[in-house]
């Protein structure tokens, strides 16, 4: 089973900033798209964000597109989200999920991925 560790969430105020890694482990991170997962409490489950096996290719869902920033080590199986200009809305359990193999997916539903772990909380009041 994939393991990751998860850290950087926090409680801040709307319009700075949080950095998110993960760093997995029990799978070949080189190959997979690998992306992050955020769940609000009374809400579905949302795809954020993902970024290709190597690193040139991302998506992003459109209500945090120019804010956070995905990307990826593979030389030590580490993905970070940086998290700018946060909203209240951003409030969730973020995370770090698997994809798929190679490329992310073109869009994105509820139950697109596969989130691992415990994940970790990211506050923004406004």
């Amino acid at each position: 089973q994939v393991q990751v560790k998860v850290s950087g969430g926090g409680s801040v105020q709307a319009g700075e900033s949080l950095k998110l890694s993960c760093i997995a482990s029990r799978l070949n991170f080189a190959e997979n798209a690998m992306g992050w997962i955020r769940q609000a409490p009374g809400k579905e489950r949302q795809g954020v964000a993902c970024v290709g096996s190597t690193g040139d290719a991302s998506y992003y869902v459109d209500s945090v597109k120019g804010r956070l920033t995905i990307s990826r080590h593979n030389s030590n199986n580490t993905l970070f989200l940086e998290m700018n200009r946060l909203e209240a809305d951003d409030t969730a359990t973020y995370y770090c999920a698997t994809f798929g193999p190679r490329r992310c997916p073109t869009t994105m539903t509820s139950q697109t991925g596969n989130p691992w772990g415990q994940g970790t909380q990211v506050t923004v009041s406004s």
